[in-house]
């Protein structure tokens, strides 16, 4: 029902890849993006894991090679967020109330710096939260698919419900960004 009300526009992702690591953070790079805050659960690790293994923290410890600066940024509670962000070695935002803006704010304001918001790109693998709260922060955005379905709280499987029908809108509203996404793959 909520999808009715809500502009197709706020939910189009910049990217839309199957995980982290097919994303082509040289190409991104070359698009003036420096900042990457990235989602935790269904995004990096499945929510029934709790620590980084070997191959999170390789990936991340390029991408801090490729010159970003990386945020956790998560609506979840901090006992995991911060295990998960000290075995990383990244700041992290907890309890992140996405899509509200304030998460994203909290998130930016770990950085030693302020960055353009053009220099900004979440990364994570829902449309409701990751994608509307990036684009209602003015930030751009990159859909993965969620690693584990199975194993997801009942207000995410919500979420995907909803999730469903505005990727049903977005295929009317504008099927050249649904196609070229290939938004029909989640």
């Amino acid at each position: 029902m909520i999808h009715y009300f809500l502009k197709t526009t706020h939910f189009i992702p910049d990217y839309h890849v199957d995980t982290i690591y097919d994303l082509d953070f040289d190409a991104i790079k070359k698009q003036g993006i420096t900042v990457l805050l990235f989602d935790i659960d269904n995004t990096i690790i499945p929510y029934d894991k709790h620590l980084p293994d070997d191959a999170i923290i390789a990936f991340f410890d390029d991408i801090k090679k490729k010159g970003f600066e990386t945020v956790l940024i998560s609506n979840n509670h901090k006992p995991r967020i911060k295990r998960f962000g000290e075995a990383l070695g990244l700041p992290y935002v907890y309890s992140a109330k996405k899509p509200l803006r304030s998460g994203f704010k909290k998130a930016l304001k770990k950085l030693a710096f302020t960055p353009d918001k053009q220099s900004v790109m979440v990364v994570g693998d829902q449309l409701m939260t990751d994608v509307f709260g990036a684009r209602r922060s003015g930030l751009n955005a990159a859909l993965v698919k969620p690693l584990k379905k199975k194993t997801e709280k009942w207000y995410t499987k919500l979420n995907r419900i909803i999730e469903h029908k505005m990727l049903k809108k977005i295929a009317r509203h504008d099927p050249e960004a649904f196609n070229s996404l290939k938004l029909d793959k989640r």
